[in-house]
């Protein structure tokens, strides 16, 4: 059972791994403190950035090395995980070093790449190595105890759910422009990977766009719907230039179930029309939910076959999903 797994993994012991972070942005802060809820202390940070990586260090304790992962990668020896978290147009470069230098336990961070054609390609050099796409979300307990509930339910019948953009948040110094004109890879991907783990990619889609943005061409109204896979039909919105924000909805022929926000499960009996809180259990709950579970999945050997992060090849059909919902022309 998913659900059981993911809240007993703070029985398990970490305390002897090595860990190894690309990167010193906002992220690897969230990391740094997952990996010491989890009792990791063998922890080391390579960046460019001494101005970040000087910060972390005061509020953190890890050995931290500046000059970047190009020049100080060759010095490491084999570490129980490395995690990529650099700006997105370095991911792949950087996990590609990562194995060229014997790393073979290897967790980058969402999307690994904005294009699924590189994904694809390097997907088909990987031979010993695992490596996995850090959609932290496809881990938070409540939405393991929400596939739970409706299997129990009999399944889910119907599903519908919005991807609502605070634009007005969006730091646009963070990544290069390709980041922002592919906004649903680059971000909105959170929520749609959550939907597919509930009832599959679409067999059938008929997506909708309208409107632009000067960053993000391709629109700013999305609406569509469809039949996944698993004979579940969908449909959704998103209008980036108004109010609203991310949510899941999935009905059954017991309950309605909401994920609204997302870390949060919500059920509406039917024959009623109240919403009533559906509790349950994290691991480690003072870390950013999903990021612990993703490391401790990453370090175990005895995880249930079914409870994975993305391949290289599953993130590419994420993007690819996401090319057509968005519209966007490669």
């Amino acid at each position: 059972m998913s659900y059981r797994y993911l809240v007993n993994l703070k029985e398990k012991n970490f305390k002897n791994k090595s860990i190894l972070i690309l990167g010193a942005g906002t992220i690897t802060r969230e990391y740094l403190n997952a990996l010491l809820k989890m009792g990791i202390k063998n922890i080391t940070v390579v960046s460019n950035t001494k101005e970040r990586i000087t910060k972390l260090n005061k509020e953190f304790n890890f050995i931290s090395v500046i000059g970047g992962y190009d020049k100080n990668l060759q010095y490491f020896k084999k570490m129980d995980l490395v995690i990529i978290a650099t700006p997105i147009h370095l991911l792949l470069p950087a996990a590609k070093m990562a194995i060229n230098n014997n790393q073979q336990n290897i967790l980058i961070e969402k999307p690994a790449s904005l294009y699924a054609h590189k994904l694809i390609s390097f997907s088909k050099k990987i031979k010993r190595e695992k490596i996995r796409v850090a959609y932290n979300r496809l881990l938070y307990p409540n939405l393991h105890l929400l596939k739970q509930l409706v299997k129990d339910d009999g399944g889910i019948t119907s599903c519908t759910f919005t991807f609502t953009e605070w634009i007005h948040t969006i730091n646009f110094k963070k990544d290069l422009l390709d980041a922002y004109k592919f906004w649903g890879i680059a971000n909105t991907l959170h929520v749609i990977s959550m939907v597919t783990e509930l009832i599959g990619f679409p067999k059938k889609i008929s997506s909708f766009q309208r409107g632009s943005l000067d960053w993000h061409p391709s629109g700013s109204i999305f609406v569509g719907s469809g039949i996944s896979n698993q004979n579940i039909p969908f449909s959704y919105h998103g209008d980036w230039t108004s109010s609203g924000r991310w949510g899941i909805e999935v009905m059954t022929r017991k309950n309605a179930y909401r994920l609204i926000p997302l870390e949060d499960l919500f059920v509406c009996k039917k024959g009623s029309v109240k919403w009533e809180q559906v509790h349950f259990q994290r691991s480690f709950p003072e870390a950013k939910p999903g990021l612990a579970e993703e490391i401790a999945l990453m370090l175990s050997k005895d995880k249930p076959d079914h409870l994975d992060l993305p391949s290289l090849k599953n993130a590419a059909r994420l993007n690819k999903l996401a090319e057509k919902i968005f519209g966007y022309k490669k």
